[in-house]
């Protein structure tokens, strides 16, 4: 009857009780039982059992529910409905079933209840009234007082707060940011490692952070997370809980247990969560996932949300330490970075790629392709082969930036919101785009035009799928970008790039208002001078165009007036 929650049973009074409407049974007798008490419950798990021997697992009759919404049966001791338990977490101040006594009932039942206040919070096998067959003698009532918990496994209070004074000098500290002092800086997280002397058989952490909901480290021997031996200081309530768990992946910390942790005192109040506590160098019952003290390991400092006091994910990219430490070495200040260098390689092939190979070629395609018209670059227009060029070393930026942090999260991160989904439409879009140009029609096909629109919108939605990743991307705690400046910045670019562009497009359209005109005017006076000749002058004769629509434009009328 004991739930997996990662902690022990509370020992204390228990505020919960249970209630029978009778002291005694028939076999067939139907007999209402009722949970209740001074506060709520998250949920139970209620049994009868043979009163003589309570600790068996076997159980006796079976149940009849009250509410079916809040309440369902359980089969124990492939008995079906042999218990009773909550169907959600939703609160609840008392529950009340009908217990069956069956036809082989012994002759005294007592029901149990385990009762879970919150997740952390939780009492065990608490007895409840025991009901005679009729005819049975009652036994006298014992003394069910609970022993008061073990004085060295409860935390005391600290006096004061921690400081960093002695950093370097008479104990090891991890900083973040670097140089804070927890005494002063709320927003500071510390982390001391103190080897007892004279033999350095105990080592004494010291943990501070904002009382957000918990503060915790990890011994790690690389700087992945799973396979970590893990020490939390976590807030319930106007309480804080001292405990040890194993980390084996990305997930909540398992089997946490206060074994082997000694002197252990804490302190919640201006806004930060303090605790310190010592451990041996060498556990006398060694644990699967604990590590001697003996070696070096790379610390992770980590914080996050708490509830009751279970923990949630932190909430931002631990604090690595930036290599490993002796921990019962000489005294020394570490350092360390909440952003993994694969990330940030990530996020600068992705801003190159989007920021400045992307948008060059871009523009090199939209506004310059008049230019060089005599001149070619390996057989093929100098504004061409610059545009493919820029436009594939994008593809492979975006490639490579692509796969680094399925290499670092080995797998899909799910905690990244709608990054990586547009990530992944940004990717598969810039390999259509080197697709669809391959299958292009010659310039002189009536299909061009058809090309030229995809080709356009494909790469349009593409940059502002990249654009909209960018922004997403700056917020990822992996970057570690300073906020807002980092989002003032990339909006800066956009308006810069966005400026730009329409200063181009402007030109643009005047050069070729500008064009037009010059033929018109050239043609006129060609007119006046010649009028004997039905023909315009040669293009030789014509001032070089340099746009692409004039050129086409005095074509044109040419055209027309060898028709004429």
């Amino acid at each position: 009857m004991e739930p997996h929650h990662g902690v022990p049973g509370q020992t204390t009074q228990s505020p919960y009780h249970l209630a029978a409407n009778t002291t005694t049974f028939s076999p067939g007798d139907h007999i209402e039982v009722t949970l209740s008490g001074t506060s709520y419950f998250e949920g139970f798990l209620l049994q009868g059992r043979d009163a003589v021997n309570p600790d068996s697992v076997s159980t006796v009759g079976t149940f009849n529910l009250t509410d079916h919404k809040r309440t369902q049966l359980l089969t124990c001791n492939n008995q079906q409905g042999s218990a009773v338990s909550q169907t959600s977490n939703a609160r609840q101040a008392e529950v009340v079933v009908t217990w069956n006594a069956p036809e082989d009932a012994p002759n005294e039942v007592q029901f149990m209840v385990t009762v879970v206040a919150h997740y952390n919070v939780f009492w065990v096998k608490l007895p409840g009234p025991i009901v005679y067959k009729h005819g049975v003698t009652p036994r006298p009532p014992h003394s069910t007082t609970t022993p008061p918990p073990d004085p060295t496994t409860t935390p005391s209070i600290l006096p004061g707060p921690f400081v960093s004074d002695g950093c370097g000098q008479s104990k090891s500290c991890l900083l973040d940011p670097p140089g804070c002092d927890p005494k002063e800086d709320v927003d500071c997280f510390f982390l001391s490692v103190t080897p007892q002397e004279p033999d350095k058989m105990f080592v004494t952490f010291e943990l501070s952070g904002p009382a957000e909901g918990y503060v915790g480290f990890a011994l790690s021997w690389d700087t992945w997370m799973g396979n970590d031996d893990v020490y939390m200081c976590v807030k319930d309530g106007n309480r804080v809980s001292v405990s040890a768990a194993f980390l084996s992946g990305r997930t909540s910390p398992e089997d946490q247990t206060q074994a082997g942790l000694s002197s252990m005192s804490w302190r919640l109040a201006d806004g930060v969560i303090q605790c310190r506590f010592s451990r041996p160098v060498k556990l006398s019952n060694q644990e699967p996932g604990r590590y001697d003290l003996d070696q070096k390991y790379f610390l992770f400092l980590a914080s996050g949300n708490a509830l009751y006091g279970r923990v949630w994910k932190h909430n931002r990219q631990p604090l690595i330490s930036t290599h490993r430490k002796n921990i019962t070495g000489p005294p020394e200040i570490l350092r360390g970075s909440r952003g993994p260098m694969i990330m940030k390689m990530h996020g600068a092939l992705m801003l190159l790629a989007w920021m400045l190979t992307g948008s060059i070629g871009t523009i090199i395609a939209s506004f310059y392709k008049p230019d060089w018209p005599n001149q070619t670059l390996l057989g093929q227009k100098v504004w061409f082969q610059v545009h493919r060029g820029l436009m594939v070393l994008t593809v492979i930026l975006t490639t490579l930036a692509f796969c680094l942090p399925f290499f670092y999260r080995k797998g899909w991160s799910k905690h990244a919101g709608v990054h990586p989904y547009l990530g992944c439409c940004v990717l598969a879009l810039s390999l259509t785009q080197p697709m669809i140009a391959v299958f292009r029609p010659s310039p002189d096909s009536d299909r061009r035009y058809l090309f030229n629109w995809v080709h356009w919108a494909v790469g349009s939605v593409t940059e502002l799928m990249a654009v909209a990743a960018m922004f997403l991307g700056i917020r990822q705690s992996s970057l570690l970008l300073p906020s807002p400046w980092s989002s003032h910045v990339l909006i800066g670019y956009i308006t810069w790039l966005a400026l730009i562009r329409l200063i181009l497009l402007v030109q643009k359209h005047f050069c070729i208002k500008r064009s037009l005109r010059s033929d018109d005017q050239q043609s006129i006076l060609s007119d006046q001078s010649e009028p004997s000749h039905w023909f315009p002058p040669s293009l030789s004769s014509v001032p070089r165009r340099q746009n692409a629509m004039a050129q086409r434009w005095e074509a044109s009328l040419l055209a027309n007036q060898k028709k004429e």
